[in-house]
């Protein structure tokens, strides 16, 4: 199944783990090595590799090695993906939420009229 997800797809799926939303908050902030982004897990350093795998994977993160450093950095391309996703769905929701609120007051309206003999 994971091989027929879209970008997308494995973007959110990279993010439902809340270790690797971690990891991408610490990011956020500007690169990090993966040991300084092991630091604050109680997980072995195997383990962490696999979850910086699996970002990768989705191409939310990229690595570089240097030497025997390897730096990781978020890519806002990835994350402008999902980004873009939740805020068209937020947007077809406020225009939603707007109609109902115009004809409420509309229902409102038509109450008061009614209510004082016009």
């Amino acid at each position: 199944m994971l091989n027929q997800l879209s970008p997308l797809d494995f973007a959110f799926h990279a993010l439902a783990d809340p270790t690797r939303r971690a990891m991408v908050e610490r990011l956020s902030r500007g690169p990090a090595s993966v040991s300084e982004l092991a630091r604050p897990f109680a997980m072995s350093l195997p383990a962490v590799m696999q979850h910086l795998a699996l970002l990768e994977g989705s191409g939310l993160v990229v690595s570089e090695k240097i030497g025997r450093v390897r730096t990781c950095r978020i890519e806002p391309r990835a994350l402008s993906l999902a980004e873009d996703w939740i805020n068209a769905r937020r947007t077809a929701w406020e225009r939603r939420l707007d109609r109902l609120g115009d004809y409420l007051e509309e229902l409102k309206n038509n109450g008061d009229d009614n209510a004082s003999g016009t």
